[in-house]
């Protein structure tokens, strides 16, 4: 018996989930969550596949796996002109909610954008701690025992 699928990490669900030809056709091709996000993360972000796979904290044969796929529908989709759908797959949407350092202002992100403060500009931005996904913190190379820190200042200041 096979094993069940780990949900996938993804930064968020894309804003746009159909792809259509001008031409009308009824055939299409699914891509799932995990695919799109495979795509955005080596080929739109640039990313290496270790460090995307790290990313979705999946292997990076896993990950080489589902980005095979993910091409393999988006080509046969442009040659035969069918139309993409992207939905589906066992994910988890990863956005975190960040607290300033600097001046305390809270705001939320995607995780692959950047983590500077919206209100004064710092880079001085960390997950705020009373969420679940703190644990994994460790975001745009902080590293967890620096952001551990970061957040013992914080309450220390309050």
């Amino acid at each position: 018996m096979p094993r069940p699928v780990k949900p996938r990490r993804i930064s968020a669900l894309p804003e746009t989930r159909a792809f259509r030809p001008e031409s009308e056709t009824s055939l299409e091709v699914k891509l799932k969550f995990d695919e799109y996000e495979a795509i955005r993360l080596k080929d739109v972000e640039g990313l290496h596949q270790e460090d995307a796979a790290k990313h979705m904290q999946i292997s990076r044969q896993t990950f080489q796996l589902i980005l095979e796929s993910a091409r393999k529908k988006i080509g046969l989709a442009l040659v035969e002109g069918r139309s993409i759908l992207i939905d589906g797959g066992d994910v988890t949407v990863d956005i975190c909610r960040y607290i300033c350092a600097t001046c305390g202002h809270e705001f939320d992100t995607p995780q692959d954008a950047s983590s500077s403060c919206p209100n004064c500009g710092k880079r001085e931005a960390i997950c705020k701690p009373s969420d679940a996904y703190c644990e994994k913190c460790c975001r745009k190379g902080i590293g967890r025992k620096r952001c551990q820190k970061m957040r013992a200042r914080l309450e220390e200041d309050k």
